[in-house]
């Protein structure tokens, strides 16, 4: 378990990407949760219309279960299937809608596993089942967002306190490969770039600020964040926070429509002057003895970038460099 763990917290990766709705460029619908059980945008529907007049008034909530049975049918270290699954729930407040002042909002998530997950029969480096290692692998429940925004400008914002760092609205954002595990891919490695779990934590303490150049963030965004690089899901307070363990991290995204196909391109860095388990040992000391010894490495700086272009043929074309010399592209074509 203890070497499952260490894995699954070396493959988290964030780089700090807020999807903020102030000044978007398309108005959201007035009936956001109303339809039909086959076209309404949850299974249970807008609650007898209250949960419209929520949302009217800057108050939504969003709640969601992932259930999942799955088992290694070849190879692996065990053939036994798992049961398991993972709950999230999700409330936004915007003070404009309230009545209050302009430009704020105040984010929440708390999520949690139950029972059992396939990852650890799998004899896989990157877990199979991504939804049911989050927040934690096992079974828990916790705070993983409270974090609060304030815009001083159409263009401009300052957020601060506590972040979940792959969300379905941040992280490495795209058409096809992005999330938790529950609504797209399950597998962690068309979820996450690992490269950047040697510098951000899932969930953690942070400040920052958000530029926005033309107003609208799915046209432009650039956030600009300090991180605490030894947050974990499961501790509150800010008794943890530590001048020798922080995260410094920047990203510019912009929508591209090259040969008129709809994309982005992506360039973010991180930096951390915490220390970590070195990798650059033996291999058959870390066979024989199943462990990574205490070598420790200094912070690491990590550079992605990105380009996706989505048609009838969708392609995801991604490169990613570290400053250790890692490199990982790779190309997705789907039909």
């Amino acid at each position: 378990m203890i070497r499952f763990a260490a894995i699954v917290v070396f493959s988290l990766f964030h780089l700090a990407t807020f999807a903020v709705t102030a000044g978007a460029g398309e108005a959201p619908s007035a009936t956001p949760y109303s339809g039909d059980l086959w076209t309404r945008s949850t299974l249970t529907g807008d609650w007898g219309g209250l949960r419209n007049q929520l949302a009217e008034k800057g108050v939504t909530l969003d709640l969601s279960v992932t259930q999942i049975g799955q088992g290694v049918v070849n190879g692996g270290k065990s053939g036994a299937w798992q049961y398991g699954g993972r709950g999230d729930i999700i409330l936004n407040l915007d003070s404009q809608k309230l009545g209050l002042w302009p430009g704020a909002f105040l984010n929440l998530e708390a999520e949690g596993n139950w029972a059992s997950a396939v990852n650890r029969n799998t004899g896989a480096l990157m877990p199979v089942n991504n939804s049911q290692i989050l927040p934690l692998p096992g079974e828990n429940f916790d705070l993983i967002s409270l974090n609060f925004s304030q815009f001083l400008s159409p263009y401009f914002g300052l957020t601060i306190v506590n972040y979940a760092t792959v969300t379905a609205t941040s992280g490495y954002i795209n058409e096809f490969a992005h999330g938790k595990g529950d609504t797209q891919f399950m597998n962690m490695a068309l979820n996450f770039n690992p490269l950047m779990a040697v510098t951000v934590p899932y969930s953690t303490l942070g400040t920052g600020l958000i530029v926005l150049p033309t107003k609208d963030p799915k046209e432009a965004i650039v956030t600009l964040m300090v991180l605490q690089a030894n947050g974990q899901p499961n501790t509150s307070g800010f008794g943890d926070l530590d001048g020798n363990k922080i995260t410094l991290a920047a990203e510019g995204r912009v929508r591209t429509d090259f040969f008129s196909l709809t994309g982005h391109q992506l360039f973010g860095t991180t930096f951390s002057n915490k220390k970590a388990t070195s990798i650059d040992q033996r291999l058959g000391s870390i066979v024989e003895t199943r462990t990574l010894d205490g070598k420790k490495a200094p912070g690491t700086f990590t550079t992605i970038l990105t380009s996706i272009f989505t048609s009838p043929k969708k392609a995801l074309i991604e490169a990613s460099v570290s400053s250790d010399g890692w490199a990982l592209p790779t190309a997705i074509l789907t039909s």
